[in-house]
């Protein structure tokens, strides 16, 4: 089965108690052709490095990617071993993914919050230590360390994708970064504006705008899965979106606030005890698949797997170079997958593997 280096998925999508599942799904990934395995990180059971070295034993192919773990939740020396360690485990397969994070989950962890300058300073320590460099006196906005050192003989190209999206962080993401992951329920006319304002920030610092390489995310919820997971796929996800972040998300869509207030002002939502896509009963999705408007649920791939096919090549018309297929299990996507290869782009298949690399 030929290889879709344009496609990738989420391992272990959402919440898992289950890590070892995706030594399965990246198995089964890599068999139906899926380029690449994003990795998200949570304070449970997702630690980025442990879940990275498991992909990259489940498959021999696929591309990997952490998508994202946080600068300042280890040491830039650990940070930096973690990606030449994967980028030698993977035969070079690995790109290092990293994000803002949230603000109020930092103030109770204790730990600073993330500006723009602090990643720029740790991406460029992290890039001096894989080119075989010393770091010696550093003070900078990443913090003050004497002296970082890995191996000198080391000369390793791993390429950083960051995950944006706000104007300033995609803007920042094309100055600074190979690549960039945007975000589940962007609209089409957001995820045009989106690749523009990255390729503005490349060509703003002097880079081959081209040379960036822009994921969209996208809910993919056919309708040949059940209507229970359809609606916790969709519904809740999107769901849990608006209680975590919900005023970015309808800002950088142009949505209406006024309908956010409302959903959060409803007597379910204010009091509920956890993520709707976690614990959320088919009760609950249902009402509150009532209190979200259709257009903001059309932001996904859903219907039949023709109809899904035909939502990846619009992200691809709005500019995405790939596209994450979002919330579902390789299994899940094999039917989108079939009809997808009927509509494929041609040129698609000269991506690289690894998805931190531009062609």
């Amino acid at each position: 089965m030929d290889d879709l280096p344009e496609l990738g998925f989420y391992g272990l999508a959402g919440h898992s108690g289950t890590p070892r599942d995706l030594i399965a799904e990246v198995a089964e990934g890599e068999r139906l052709g899926l380029g690449s395995v994003f990795l998200s990180e949570r304070f449970t059971t997702k630690e980025a490095g442990v879940l990275s070295g498991a992909a990259a034993a489940a498959g021999e192919r696929i591309g990997i990617a952490t998508a994202a773990t946080n600068h300042n939740t280890r040491h830039p020396l650990l940070t930096a071993t973690l990606a030449t360690t994967m980028h030698r485990l993977s035969g070079g397969r690995f790109a290092l993914g990293l994000g803002r994070g949230f603000d109020m989950l930092f103030d109770v962890m204790g730990l600073p919050r993330v500006t723009s300058a602090q990643m720029e300073d740790a991406i460029g320590i992290l890039r001096r230590l894989w080119r075989g460099e010393a770091v010696a006196g550093h003070d900078g906005p990443a913090g003050n360390y004497p002296y970082l050192s890995q191996d000198p003989s080391f000369d390793e190209d791993i390429p950083v994708i960051l995950t944006a999206m706000g104007e300033r962080t995609l803007e920042f993401a094309g100055r600074v970064a190979d690549g960039v992951v945007l975000h589940t329920f962007f609209t089409d006319e957001t995820l045009a504006r989106s690749v523009e304002t990255i390729r503005r920030g490349a060509e703003a610092a002097g880079r081959d705008p081209a040379s960036v390489r822009v994921w969209s995310v996208l809910a993919t919820v056919g309708d040949h899965l059940d209507e229970e997971l359809r609606l916790r796929k969709l519904v809740g996800r999107l769901a849990t979106y608006l209680q975590g972040y919900g005023d970015l998300l309808v800002r950088v869509n142009g949505w209406d606030p006024a309908v956010l207030e409302r959903f959060r002002a409803d007597g379910l939502v204010s009091g509920y005890p956890g993520a709707f896509d976690v614990i959320g009963t088919a009760a609950d999705l249902r009402h509150v698949a009532g209190l979200i408007p259709d257009e903001w649920l059309a932001a996904s791939a859903t219907g039949s797997p023709d109809a899904c096919a035909a939502r990846v090549l619009d992200q691809f018309a709005a500019g995405a170079d790939g596209v994450i297929l979002h919330g579902a299990t390789p299994a899940e996507l094999a039917p989108v997958l079939d009809a997808y290869r009927r509509v494929r782009p041609a040129g698609a298949e000269t991506w690289p593997r690894n998805p931190g690399r531009a062609r």
